[in-house]
């Protein structure tokens, strides 16, 4: 597979034509006192549409979001772009990161410098992480499906294909919201072997769809968050509801007017989110705006719509609602959609960890990123408390190029094998190889929280000299360095 560094770089004649139609703009009439209630507010939108065409600056947002390392590829026929940026640590641990809907690969453009670089944000450098950032087909800078059946499972093909034959990863964690969470379900159900571990931030909705009318044995927890969905749907689920009807007709208007395609997200970002109704206290203008540019310039907002069509007109794959078999971790924020009751998850997914966030909506990774990273952070007293699912093993390799250093194609893309090692398998494909030393990623703390020990789903790294050890040994390359104050000598 051909993978060549990609840079953002809207033409200008796009750019242009977006001012004169934002200047052009035909306002609908509102009613007085209407507020947010008859939908977006149209004091707000034409603030909002004003800076839009007088004051943002695409191309300070274009060379901010270039520098990340961005890059295409074609699988299965599919151009698909990506976000590539390896971690700074000892030994960072693959990481992919699937967005949803009304954004892009933009929703994560906060998180990326936290997770790859955690000691230059006060963390532990050991707690790095690859993270690899996906755009859905038919979002951003991906192409646009051109034939039927682009569900959650076949784009979790396409993932699995990503991190296995273009970026040679041989295992990873995933993470998940919105339609990424599905995306996340269908990896773990596919390819549980590929998998350290998965993140979530909602359980995807689907699970709801295919178990109404079919569970008998609901908890009182559970009966009442079917009830509230049903109250949802009715009240907010209008824009579901045409998204997987009639996607085309919604898209002619919304690909032709820009004010039209600001309306239809922006209010979604307002509802969803922990702003209590003023949108600014979570998203600046110029956060929205980006956002809108990118569905703008690449014509993707009917495209967009097909992962809620698909779904709901595709015979459902064969593991539909089994049960995921992959270590999960579940981060539910406030203010998002739906929160689901732990209960009805444990009915899909593995459950380790389930943490309730004090703040925080649907687009967590945004306007709550210090409390949507710390998550992630298993050496951090954050992740002591709300733990990680991702396991850290030793790297068989570590190269000392990205992809746009490359010098031949068909070398590691950047890529590194996380050797995580399962009770009772061997040598993860690349050689019986002993670990140097012990490492906690995915960890149990028994209720005297005295002891932190290893999960039963992994086998510990030893080091040669001091057995199992505890957190006392730090493992960086070959050799073994123990904690200031234990008392041994490193190894």
């Amino acid at each position: 597979m051909t993978t060549t560094p990609f840079t953002i770089d809207i033409p200008q004649a796009t750019l242009d034509d977006l001012q004169r139609r934002l200047a052009t703009t035909r306002w609908p009439d509102q009613i007085s006192d209407a507020g947010w209630d008859y939908g977006t507010n149209r004091e707000y939108l034409q603030e909002l549409v004003g800076y839009w065409g007088n004051g943002f600056e695409w191309r300070a947002q274009e060379a901010a979001l270039n520098r990340f390392a961005h890059f295409r590829t074609a699988i299965d026929g599919l151009g698909v772009h990506f976000i590539h940026e390896v971690g700074k640590g000892p030994a960072p641990i693959p990481l992919l990161l699937t967005h949803g809907w009304p954004d892009s690969f933009w929703r994560m453009h906060k998180i990326i410098p936290l997770l790859t670089d955690p000691a230059s944000h006060g963390g532990d450098p050991s707690d790095a992480f690859d993270i690899i950032v996906p755009s859905l087909p038919g979002y951003g800078f991906s192409d646009k499906p051109a034939e039927r059946g682009m569900t959650t499972t076949r784009i979790a093909g396409l993932w699995a294909r990503l991190m296995r034959d273009v970026l040679r990863y041989g295992r990873f964690g995933a993470h998940g919201g919105d339609i990424g969470s599905g995306v996340t379900q269908a990896l773990a159900l596919a390819y549980p072997d590929r998998l350290i571990g998965i993140h979530l931030t909602d359980v995807p909705y689907l699970n709801v769809a295919r178990a109404a009318g079919t569970i008998i044995d609901l908890s009182e927890a559970e009966r009442a968050y079917f009830d509230a969905g049903q109250a949802w749907g009715q009240a907010e689920g209008a824009y579901a509801m045409i998204q997987s009807t009639k996607p085309q007709t919604l898209g002619y208007g919304l690909n032709d007017s820009p004010v039209g395609l600001a309306a239809w997200i922006v209010e979604k970002f307002r509802v969803w989110s922990d702003c209590d109704g003023e949108i600014e206290r979570r998203f600046s203008k110029d956060d929205l705006l980006t956002n809108l540019t990118i569905y703008w310039a690449t014509g993707t907002i009917g495209s967009s719509f097909l992962v809620y069509y698909e779904p709901m007109h595709t015979p459902p794959p064969d593991h539909a609602g089994e049960r995921a078999n992959v270590p999960a971790a579940f981060a539910m924020f406030p203010k998002d959609i739906l929160n689901a009751p732990r209960a009805f998850a444990e009915r899909y997914f593995q459950v380790e960890r389930w943490t309730e966030m004090p703040r925080g909506g649907h687009f967590a990774a945004l306007e709550s990123r210090n409390c949507w990273s710390r998550t992630f952070a298993p050496r951090s007293e954050a992740g002591a408390e709300r733990g990680n699912v991702f396991r850290r093993e030793p790297r068989d390799d570590r190269p000392s190029h990205r992809h746009r250093n490359r010098q031949a194609e068909g070398v590691r893309l950047g890529g590194r094998l996380a050797r995580v090692e399962p009770v009772g398998e061997g040598d993860n494909r690349r050689g019986d190889r002993r670990a140097t030393c012990l490492s906690h990623a995915l960890q149990r703390r028994p209720a005297s929280g005295r002891d932190r020990g290893h999960s039963r789903f992994w086998r510990p790294r030893r080091c040669d000299r001091h057995g199992r050890g505890r957190r006392r040994h730090r493992f960086r390359g070959s050799r073994c360095h123990p904690r200031p104050g234990t008392g041994i000598d490193g190894c």
